[in-house]
């Protein structure tokens, strides 16, 4: 680009960054359109503000040729946005691209799978957030980022904030999940979280630190492997299949839905409908679901390796 639409363009990307904070894009979903609305860019060498459709189907075909469909939705609704609240210009995309409605079907393992993967964990740390996740259901994050406020042993209740829908929920607390994060939270004391990372004081440019993502995901892939289990495993196996547990043991898909805290139910309303009695059974029927699992927990006074 000549200095004149590097100019324009810089100017542009402010406008587009101050969009995207304003319509209350996560900041994961700000990195990766900004990403795609910089390599537009750089793919033409010029500021993307007056391409014509030919030369964004030119674009999109050369995506389609080399990334996912999931990268070319993703570049597709980061220059829609583009177009739609800084150039404020329509532009019909559905005749530029559109991709396939994929439905795939996630890896769900075994009440017996979920006990080994556990049981097969070494360190606390680890064996402890595997299982919060797996008997709360939740994402990855949710479970990294609890905090002893969150947990509520009165009402055996835990407090879920910030979450991927950016509304709180609440869900049931079973007992052996209090126990397993008392006994865990004992190794370290920490004044606010339940999973901190790093080294004593779990603290890096003055936040509070929790364990390393990659590190949890990582170990769970080891541990399934170790066990022989050639699944697809990752974290979010352990919610996946807490859900479809859930399910044969007779708990609404709507049930499960609120629980989960997903945003549509069409999914699920599909299937079956919600049952004030199994809602008000749920909790029980996760308690009872959690004590078939045999665990033995890890030491507690193991030494373990420090995140990276």
């Amino acid at each position: 680009m000549n200095t004149n639409e590097q100019h324009r363009f810089n100017n542009l990307y402010q406008e587009y960054l101050n969009a995207l904070t304003l319509q209350g894009k996560s900041p994961k979903t700000v990195d990766m359109y900004s990403r795609y609305l910089r390599q537009v860019s750089l793919f033409f060498d010029t500021c993307p503000d007056a391409l014509t459709a030919a030369e964004l189907k030119g674009y999109f075909l050369s995506l389609v040729e080399t990334k996912s469909w999931s990268a070319v939705k993703i570049a597709r609704n980061a220059i829609q946005f583009f177009y739609r609240h800084v150039l404020n210009k329509p532009w019909d995309w559905i005749p530029i691209v559109k991709p396939p409605v994929v439905q795939t079907l996630q890896d769900v393992l075994s009440p017996a799978e979920v006990a080994a993967i556990i049981n097969a964990t070494r360190e606390l740390r680890y064996q402890t957030y595997y299982w919060v996740t797996y008997s709360l259901g939740l994402r990855l994050s949710e479970a990294l980022n609890l905090t002893i406020a969150d947990i509520d042993s009165h009402l055996m209740r835990v407090h879920l904030r910030f979450t991927k829908s950016k509304k709180d929920r609440f869900v049931p607390l079973p007992q052996t999940t209090l126990t397993a994060l008392r006994r865990y939270w004992a190794t370290h004391r920490h004044p606010t979280l339940l999973f901190p990372g790093g080294k004593a004081p779990h603290v890096r440019e003055g936040k509070p630190m929790v364990m390393d993502k990659g590190g949890v995901q990582q170990t769970i892939k080891l541990v399934a492997k170790h066990c022989g289990i050639s699944k697809n495993v990752h974290v979010h196996t352990l919610r996946h299949s807490f859900a479809t547990h859930l399910l044969q043991r007779g708990v609404s898909l709507r049930a499960i839905q609120t629980h989960l805290g997903h945003a549509s139910p069409i999914t699920t309303a599909r299937y079956t409908r919600m049952t004030e009695e199994v809602t008000q059974n749920s909790a029980l029927m996760i308690n009872d679901m959690l004590s078939l699992l045999n665990i033995t927990w890890a030491d507690a006074n193991a030494p373990e390796a420090d995140d990276e």
